[in-house]
């Protein structure tokens, strides 16, 4: 049984390795494949929630509209894997060169990831990004790193 956890949290590794490639070659079907139909996503842009593979590629077309080149890190992964179900989190930053040629940083957020696994295949069922609150001024605090 140790073995074949450690077969799917590689498997699961090889999932996330194939969303930060497809972010940053702005590959809408590629990403596409990573998603279950009906994931749900809390994104850090409104509404609260999205719902569907359609609505989380809407997402990730908006943003790529903004950069002419994309780069994104994951630091700090964080796997449980279970038979058919199994979650991580990490803290990610989306950064790269906007269209106007303005080079940003981005943030750092916290990434959660549920994954279940379809057919053999860890898929992404549901996903959460947030940035710490700061409760007095009601506002994210961005400029945090891990």
């Amino acid at each position: 049984m140790p073995r074949r956890r450690e077969e799917d949290e590689t498997r699961i590794g090889q999932q996330i390795d194939k969303i930060v490639e497809g972010i940053q070659n702005k590959d809408l079907e590629g990403l596409r494949r990573l998603y279950t139909t009906d994931v749900v996503s809390f994104d850090v842009e409104p509404p609260l929630q999205h719902v569907g593979v359609d609505a989380k590629l809407r997402n990730w077309a908006a943003v790529f509209t903004f950069f002419d080149t994309v780069s994104y890190e994951l630091r700090d992964l964080t796997l449980t894997v279970g038979d058919d179900v199994a979650f991580g989190h990490a803290f990610g930053r989306l950064s790269g060169t906007l269209k106007d040629g303005t080079a940003t940083n981005g943030m750092w957020v916290r990434a959660t990831f549920c994954f279940q696994k379809i057919d053999g295949t860890w898929l992404i069922a549901h996903d959460q990004v947030s940035v710490p609150l700061d409760i007095r001024s009601g506002k994210g605090v961005l400029d945090l790193q891990p």
